[in-house]
Formats: C-alpha cells, structure tokens, sequence
C-alpha cells in the first residue's frame, strides 16, 4: 500500500484500541484498523475509519457492551 501522506510504498495496517472522552463518557473502540508508514513514520486512520469511528460513538447504546476495565496513571 502506498502512504498517503510520503507516497511511498510499504503501509501496514495495524489494529489498535482507542478510547474516545474520559470518565462516565469513556469509550473504548476495540480493532480500530491504523495505517503505519515505516518510511515516514506516520499513523493515521483512512476516511473510511474516521466514519465508521464517530457512527459507533453516535450509536454507542446500542452497540457498546459495559466492562470494568483497569485504569492506571502516568507517573
């Protein structure tokens, strides 16, 4: 795959988590797809990813699963 952002060949797609607010409104979005350019760097998420993103947290009743999750702080 080709980066979008040097141009160059070699992209990889990685999944990770993410967590979206903080407190009662946390989120956490599970197997969210990552391009990674070993050339420049760079990590970003397609157009297709950012919408699929902001439909899950618009719809987060109907589609999350509640879970204790252990919280720790930097430092």
């Amino acid at each position: 795959m080709v980066c979008d952002l040097c141009g160059k060949t070699g992209v990889r797609r990685r999944f990770i988590s993410k967590s979206y607010g903080s407190g009662e409104s946390l989120l956490v979005i599970e197997g969210v797809p990552v391009m990674s350019c070993p050339h420049c760097g760079e990590s970003y998420l397609t157009g297709h990813t950012l919408h699929e993103v902001e439909r899950i947290k618009r719809q987060r009743e109907g589609i999350a699963t509640k879970r204790p999750v252990a919280v720790a702080a930097f430092g």
